[in-house]
């Protein structure tokens, strides 16, 4: 397998702090499987891999902004996320506060986010790449293939692998480059994301066949 850096990128979901850092308001559902699957630590060599190799990254990020508290009905993760402030930011046109929340990058991420050349489209408001600007740029772009990871596994990562795939694009899921919480009722969402991706993306890769492919 090798990928061609003219229609291939990197797509990553949720590189931040509320999901990926013992610092983050979801670390108690989230943590076990980062550190188990190294997430953080295989999402940073393949950011490192893409960018010397001169492949597109691209990142999808959730925001909430306080209009977003308006909103009449959610389900019970919405709910959960307004209640504990997940990705919540200032406002739509402001960035106070926001350096070092729980809506910011990792710090270990921020080099290659803000490099000028990474493309952050629009925040997804739910789970899925429906609500912003993810697949026009990737189409204006002639991007056909994507490397898909970031968080959460069963929820916006599956989200963005479904519309992604019903948008006519060939995706691989990098298997170690992302997690889900775990639920003492609902189960793990890590382990309900696999067996999706197995039978849904076009691959199912690990971190090491993802790097070797991009070289």
């Amino acid at each position: 397998m090798n990928f061609d850096r003219s229609e291939t990128a990197v797509v990553f979901i949720d590189p931040q702090v509320d999901v990926l850092s013992k610092n983050g308001k979801n670390w108690g559902a989230v943590g076990a499987s980062v550190t188990e699957n190294k997430t953080v630590e295989n999402m940073l060599r393949i950011f490192k891999a893409a960018k010397s190799a001169k492949y597109g990254v691209f990142i999808s990020p959730h925001y909430f902004f306080p209009t977003d508290r308006n909103w009449k009905f959610n389900g019970p993760l919405e709910t959960d996320e307004f209640a504990t402030g997940t990705f919540a930011r200032s406002g739509t046109l402001s960035l106070d506060g926001f350096e070092g929340s729980g809506a910011d990058w990792l710090d270990e991420f921020k080099p290659y986010i803000d490099d000028g050349e990474t493309v952050v489209v629009s925040p997804h408001k739910v789970f899925g790449p429906q609500t912003n600007d993810l697949v026009l740029q990737l189409r204006k772009r002639g991007i056909r293939r994507i490397v898909l990871g970031g968080m959460l596994a069963n929820m916006c990562v599956e989200s963005h692998l479904r519309d992604l795939l019903e948008q006519g694009f060939e995706v691989h899921v990098v298997s170690d480059a992302t997690a889900g919480p775990r639920h003492p009722v609902w189960g793990d969402g890590y382990k309900a994301a696999m067996i999706n991706y197995a039978f849904l993306a076009h691959g199912v890769i690990s971190t090491d066949e993802a790097v070797a492919s991009m070289q």
